[in-house]
């Protein structure tokens, strides 16, 4: 488990040597550089520096984990899973709905090697310098997002009148009838030196603000992953116990997508690799609306 994991990590020399293009992992300073890409595009992405006595020497003081706070997750992932049951496959611990239209599942399902598409088809672009773009919103490729507060106003069914016209009376609403029982979210990016990845937490509020138990977070992750990649395990800056997606299949994961880049003649970005680990995140807690990217 974690512990023996800790321990190894602990004895092990922290590899300064990049092998992002033949393996996906990530040095410390990769890392850091990834961080700081995503925090430049993604403001409500922030650097924090953790418990002093939990930082690890090999990263920077006030760079130690990203984190964004307050993440709305408006609904639970139940509904998805039903529409999901009989659409999904394993394929290396790693589950492949399909994304055909219509009611029957095709022969030919996608395989985890069809996901480099998918991010190419995010406006994630390898040829992107989000940094080196300063003051030039429109030139990374990304989705501008500055108008999102008022879009999910738009769309958010408390905003609506509460009263209704019919046959000449006004008639009243059931009192919380078009109140949103709306979850947030802090959710943390830390770097796992054992699989030399980053590793995605979750620490959820309810409603009324009070943290949700674990296998309440567990209602906002599709069934399927929480018993193959969803742990408890004591937050490496916080010491909280927090609900994260285990980082084993990771690299295997961003391996693939820089293979795509150089088949496409696309030399690989190392500082993309958060942009790419958050879109695929987002495929196993797709009701969390953190996913700008």
């Amino acid at each position: 488990g974690d512990a023996y994991r800790s321990v190894v990590s602990a004895l092990t020399v922290t590899n300064a040597e990049s092998r992002f293009i033949e393996a996906g992992t990530l040095t410390p300073e990769e890392f850091v550089q990834a961080g700081d890409q995503l925090t430049f595009k993604f403001p409500t992405w922030q650097w924090d520096s953790g418990d002093q006595s939990r930082r690890a020497s090999y990263l920077p003081p006030d760079k130690q984990f990203l984190i964004t706070r307050n993440v709305p997750c408006r609904d639970r992932v139940r509904a998805l899973d039903e529409v999901l049951k009989k659409q999904i496959r394993t394929e290396e611990e790693w589950l492949l709905p399909e994304t055909a239209t219509g009611g029957t599942v095709p022969d030919s399902l996608r395989d985890v090697d069809d996901f480099a598409e998918d991010v190419g088809a995010t406006g994630i672009d390898a040829e992107d310098d989000f940094i080196g773009s300063a003051g030039q919103q429109g030139s990374s490729g990304l989705p501008d997002f500055s108008d999102l507060n008022a879009t999910l106003a738009e769309e958010d069914p408390a905003c609506r009148t509460s009263a209704q016209a019919q046959g000449g009376y006004f008639v009243a609403d059931a009192p919380d009838a078009h109140i949103v029982k709306s979850r947030s979210y802090d959710l943390s990016i830390t770097y796992d030196k054992y699989y030399q990845t980053p590793r995605l937490w979750l620490f959820g509020y309810n409603e009324g603000g009070e943290p949700l138990k674990p296998d309440q977070v567990y209602e906002d992750v599709l069934s399927e992953y929480v018993a193959k990649t969803v742990t408890v395990d004591p937050h490496p800056l916080t010491g909280t116990p927090t609900v994260s997606i285990h980082p084993c299949k990771h690299a295997q994961v961003m391996k693939k997508v820089v293979q795509d880049w150089i088949q496409q003649g696309i030399v690989p970005r190392h500082d993309l690799a958060l942009f790419v680990f958050l879109k695929f995140i987002s495929g196993i807690v797709p009701t969390i609306n953190y996913d700008f990217t």
